[in-house]
């Protein structure tokens, strides 16, 4: 009765400092009119809400929201589920592998952009000159601007909330395949499944309660994250790369409108929680059958 409390204080009072206080103060915040340089403001109800609503740039950046995240997520489930299938198996230098796999997770996230920051730069990007110089496939005096076109600039985004997530899907897919019993691997076998049927019709439907918790990770991290976009585009060309994160601090702190601001980032705070929820849900239902 007291030691159980007393254990797990100290994780309730540091979510309730890292967290509640500020979500409870982006409420208050997101309920008035408060600016740049004051933290207090006249009550306006749901006034900033319906105005970041009427903003087209706002459908913008929750339209890019939802597109980067789900695409993103697709990518890492794919490439996840056939990476763990292969890494599981025995073969020379599978150790140095993992590590070039779990590089990116262990990355700051800003360094790891910085590097792609290079690598889509119109002049030095080494895509630019791989597919010019080597396929052929690219007029090399005039490259794709990856960062200067909306749909290259969403896409470049994409790719690099992917190879982002990807080490901590691929960490907690290998988790699931340990915990598969060996006698699965033996009946597939004598039933003849091997290679990608045995990857579709038994490890996937096996791995669904891990993949969808894995899922549900990369949808909060890549959906609340701020540095990728920002140090990639900094929402542009023209507000067209603006995600929920991005448009908020535009919002808040550049235009010192923190009511607005506030207001448009809890917009993420109900689309997460109904995705989680249904995750939850999804995943305890596929453990269950």
């Amino acid at each position: 009765r007291v030691l159980a409390p007393l254990l797990i204080a100290p994780a309730v009072i540091y979510i309730v400092l890292a967290v509640g206080v500020p979500f409870g103060w982006a409420i208050y915040l997101s309920l008035t009119d408060a600016i740049g340089g004051s933290l207090r403001g006249s009550w306006v109800g749901l006034d900033n809400f319906t105005g970041a609503w009427e903003d087209s740039n706002f459908r913008r950046a929750l339209r890019n929201t939802l597109i980067v995240t789900f695409a993103s997520q697709a990518l890492v489930v794919v490439g996840a589920a056939i990476l763990s299938h292969y890494l599981v198996r025995e073969f020379r230098f599978k150790w140095f592998l993992r590590l070039l796999i779990i590089l990116p997770w262990a990355t700051p996230v800003a360094l790891g952009t910085i590097g792609w920051l290079w690598i889509f730069d119109s002049l030095f990007s080494v895509i630019n000159w791989t597919l010019g110089h080597v396929f052929g496939i690219v007029d090399t005096s005039d490259p794709p601007q990856w960062l200067g076109r909306p749909n290259l600039a969403l896409l470049a985004i994409i790719v690099v909330h992917a190879w982002r997530i990807l080490p901590f899907a691929v960490i907690i897919f290998l988790a699931g395949l340990a915990s598969i019993p060996s006698e699965v691997d033996d009946a597939a076998k004598i039933d003849g499944a091997t290679g990608v049927k045995k990857l579709l019709y038994v490890t996937l439907p096996l791995q669904l309660p891990i993949a969808l918790v894995a899922l549900l990770f990369g949808i909060v991290f890549t959906a609340a994250d701020f540095a990728v976009v920002y140090i990639l585009t900094a929402g542009g060309p023209f507000n067209s790369t603006q995600m929920l994160t991005t448009w908020s601090f535009a919002i808040g702190i550049n235009s010192g409108d923190l009511g607005q601001g506030a207001a448009i980032s809890l917009y993420l705070f109900p689309l997460l929680a109904a995705v989680s929820i249904a995750m939850l849900f999804f995943a305890k239902r596929a453990q269950v059958s």
